[in-house]
């Protein structure tokens, strides 16, 4: 049967998210966001290399605008393209981890863009964002009700 007119499919690698899904824990996504972490700091610093040559040790992170925003910059473009190119960055598939959106689909630059600042803002009030999702039915964090979207674990494959 053909899709609807407007209704995409499901993009493949979302499928074995699509129904049935095991929420994501607030132990899980702690782990996913340490290892994840490393990967965010190894680039910070592979980023920083260049600006140091144009700008031997006078910029600081926090301080400088410019260089706190391009910071941000590397840390949200790693992010978005590993949630649009298969849903996971490194340590979503270390700890079977797949971001999915509530239509299936794969996420945009905009969603994405409103998940990063709103998990930030998650963040900011001593985590509450994310405890929240031991609370929440779904397991979801604020950041996951507002961007529209989830962490589910994937089952292991027999």
């Amino acid at each position: 049967m053909p899709a609807k007119s407007g209704n995409k499919p499901p993009h493949p690698a979302l499928s074995r998210c699509e129904t049935g899904h095991v929420a994501c824990g607030l132990a899980r996504r702690t782990l996913v966001m340490l290892y994840d972490a490393l990967v965010i700091l190894a680039l910070m610093m592979l980023a920083t290399g260049p600006v140091l040559w144009i700008h031997p040790a006078t910029l600081t992170a926090g301080k400088d605008f410019w260089y706190t925003l391009y910071l941000l910059a590397v840390w949200f473009l790693y992010l978005a393209w590993c949630w649009q190119h298969g849903g996971m960055t490194l340590g979503m598939r270390a700890w079977r981890v797949r971001l999915v959106t509530d239509n299936l689909q794969p996420m945009g630059w905009a969603q994405s863009g409103l998940r990063f600042v709103t998990s930030i803002v998650s963040g900011l009030p001593l985590g509450a964002g994310y405890f929240w999702s031991l609370f929440d039915r779904d397991n979801r964090a604020w950041h996951d009700r507002w961007s529209r979207s989830r962490l589910c674990r994937i089952q292991a494959s027999a």
